[in-house]
């Protein structure tokens, strides 16, 4: 073979009417200020029609000279590269008119290389901000956002087909979308984004689930949702054969914040009194808030371990045992949230449906909230701890979207938000495909 062979395979032009010259390939130069490497190659070919007229080549389509192109190729050995193609130009007799030779290598009108294209379409996948992708393949950023637009469409719903099993949570959104939140849907059996909305209010959500046919939306199973009133009476009236589910970290987020607030509230009543005992008790319930909030049945009872505030060894029970000992109604919220804490851990729906319907005395105002808000949610609840669906997939993939706009330092406009948190999800998928 060749050394145009090679040559053409290195820098990875597969245009077979691409050559590269034997004798001067390779030039440097200085452009920007940067010293760069310019390959030299011609591209021709015989066409079999003309491109203006249509008309088809029996000896009536001639050369007529070159166009020289500088197309921007990707870095070799760490430095810019251009490949200085002379563009064949023809002239067809029957029209009058001349055009020029196309290559599947660069865009018709475009000076980047697809190769470079494809290399910033990956480049999107990580977690990189576009002006240094843009720095990275010296192309502007206006550039890189037309790479990310192209796949616009490729990412835009079609309302013809709703996964059964979804994973429906809020996240905050940019400043040029319509609400102050946005609302992503997922898939929870393949663990994919499926569509992301940029309102999360009630009327945007029926217009947008409104369009799906009925039949769809009849097919779905299940919906894993929060404990926001509003939204399990939307989807209920949307999907009205799913079964409502309540991810269970929120459940057990409620009774968390209620018991934290109790021991806050009994640690202020310490702080106000002048007893040097009142003032010990305060910093042990500081100290130890953390201890207070861990699982029962993980509390080590055997164990014993110097600590400073007790000035002696204390096992964690111990500890524990000390701290509820000091008030009746800190108690009493702690054996509630443990036993909320114990039925979601466990499974256990036919102990909780006992435990929020009995009469609960010496209660915090907010932990008597929270058991309420279980009494209205109540068969949603139920569902959770009956399935295996919940809402770690989409509380996974809102972190992610937090790094995203961390990276770029924000966005202001949610189409170019929306389509980076697909290309990042999905495009290495897409690309493998085709």
């Amino acid at each position: 073979m060749s050394h145009n062979h090679f040559i053409g395979k290195l820098l990875g032009i597969k245009d077979k009417n691409i050559k590269v010259d034997e004798d001067n390939w390779l030039k440097e130069d200085v452009r920007n200020g940067l010293r760069c490497k310019i390959i030299s190659a011609t591209l021709t070919y015989i066409p079999k029609a003309c491109k203006c007229c249509g008309c088809v080549n029996a000896g009536s389509i001639v050369k007529n000279g070159t166009k020289l192109t500088h197309p921007l190729l990707l870095d070799m050995a760490g430095c810019p590269t251009y490949l200085e193609l002379k563009k064949q130009r023809f002239l067809c007799r029957e029209c009058g008119q001349t055009f020029i030779a196309e290559t599947t290598m660069v865009k018709k009108r475009c000076h980047i290389s697809n190769d470079v294209k494809h290399s910033i379409a990956v480049q999107g996948t990580c977690n990189i901000s576009e002006k240094d992708i843009a720095r990275e393949h010296r192309v502007s950023n206006n550039t890189v956002k037309r790479v990310f637009g192209a796949f616009y469409n490729t990412f835009r719903q079609t309302y013809t087909y709703l996964p059964e099993n979804l994973a429906i949570d809020e996240f905050k959104s940019v400043k040029s979308a319509d609400g102050a939140m946005s609302l992503i849907i997922c898939d929870s059996d393949s663990h994919r984004i499926f569509d992301v909305l940029e309102d999360r209010r009630n009327k945007s959500i029926t217009d947008y689930f409104l369009r799906f046919s009925q039949e769809q939306r009849a097919k779905v199973k299940t919906v894993v949702v929060d404990l926001y009133g509003p939204y399990q009476k939307l989807f209920q009236a949307l999907f009205p054969q799913a079964e409502l589910i309540i991810d269970r970290f929120h459940i057990v987020t409620q009774v968390n914040r209620a018991l934290n607030m109790a021991r806050i509230g009994f640690m202020n009543t310490l702080k106000k009194a002048n007893d040097l005992k009142a003032k010990r008790d305060y910093r042990k319930l500081k100290k130890y808030w953390k201890l207070i909030l861990k699982k029962e049945e993980l509390l080590n009872g055997t164990e014993y371990r110097y600590h400073r505030l007790f000035k002696g060894m204390v096992t964690e029970r111990g500890i524990i045992d000390y701290i509820l000992s000091l008030d009746e109604g800190l108690r009493l919220n702690y054996n509630a949230y443990q036993t909320i804490v114990f039925t979601v851990t466990h499974r256990k729906p036919d102990l909780f449906r006992s435990f929020i319907h009995e009469k609960q005395r010496g209660l915090s105002a907010k932990m008597d909230q929270a058991l309420k808000t279980f009494r209205q949610s109540e068969r949603a609840i139920v569902n959770a701890l009956s399935y295996d669906y919940s809402n770690g997939l989409v509380e996974g993939i809102n972190n992610k979207i937090k790094v995203i706009k961390r990276t770029a330092y924000g966005y202001r406009n949610f189409s170019n938000f929306r389509n980076r948190i697909f290309i990042e999800y999905k495009l290495l998928e897409i690309k493998t495909v085709a």
